[in-house]
């Protein structure tokens, strides 16, 4: 897998038509979740995505301190079904946590996980904070890496 970091404004159509579908076929479809996925949040965010045969097949959003949470965070972690088994996951935050050291070093991480990763974002640092809520009706824990 080949991962890439860009603006909004770097994207190319390929790319953005791609990342939304991804986006769209595992949180809307796959997890039965009726949510906005287009929140007017993209084009703050920084686009960590991978391609694999010329597909996105994996993507995360990073957001500066102030635009999601007070912390930089990472949010819309995402991996194509078929392509989970090969660890494109831990790729895709590890290379995510590499873009926030190089754009944002020593700073704290935020993440509103879903509660069943808990176990995959603590493997990275990230602990978890508070209580567990839903979010869009998906149980879901804060976590911080410091």
């Amino acid at each position: 897998m080949q991962v890439s970091v860009k603006t909004f404004d770097e994207l190319t159509n390929y790319e953005l038509y791609q990342m939304l579908r991804l986006r769209s076929e595992v949180f809307v479809v796959e997890q039965d979740c009726v949510y906005q996925d287009l929140d007017n949040k993209d084009q703050k965010a920084l686009h960590v995505i991978g391609v694999k045969d010329n597909e996105v097949v994996g993507y995360t959003r990073i957001f500066r301190p102030g635009d999601y949470f007070d912390n930089v965070s990472i949010g819309r972690v995402v991996v194509s079904k078929e392509q989970r088994k090969y660890g494109l996951g831990k790729e895709m935050m590890l290379a995510s946590l590499a873009a926030i050291d190089k754009k944002f070093p020593k700073s704290p991480i935020e993440i509103s996980a879903q509660s069943y990763l808990l176990k995959f974002y603590s493997d990275l640092g990230f602990s978890a904070f508070g209580k567990e809520y839903l979010e869009d009706g998906i149980p879901h824990t804060r976590m911080l890496k410091a």
